[in-house]
């Protein structure tokens, strides 16, 4: 397991967004959503992120008003896979392009497609 403090890793969540080119990062900014750090799943199968909300090419006008979206980037989980600092930092950058992937409507197996999984 490789450790990070709760700051560095949401520096490397932090980095991972900053690497977005601009159109992608103002429609995740239009969007409705919210990126936070948990320190571990709930409980079940050992997840390393989560989006939880209606993706992009599902929404309506006629939905009114909703929640943000949240994206939950799970720290525990992914320290726990992680053999190097690099490969964590790695790990954390798949893991936020494939929940924003599932923001964009993006399905499981695209995303493997893309390196993303």
């Amino acid at each position: 397991m490789i450790s990070m403090s709760p700051d560095d890793f949401g520096e490397a969540v932090d980095d991972a967004l900053d690497s977005l080119p601009d159109e992608v990062a103002r429609a995740i900014a239009e969007a409705n959503v919210v990126i936070l750090v948990e320190e571990e799943p709930p409980p079940g199968p050992e997840l390393l992120g989560l989006y939880v909300g209606i993706p992009l090419d599902r929404r309506s006008v006629f939905d009114g008003y909703a929640e943000p979206d949240r994206i939950l980037i799970f720290r525990g989980p992914l320290q726990r896979h992680s053999v190097s600092r690099g490969h964590l930092v790695e790990q954390i950058r798949v893991t936020v392009l494939h929940e924003l992937g599932h923001l964009f409507g993006m399905s499981e197996a695209r995303l493997h497609e893309l390196g993303w999984g």
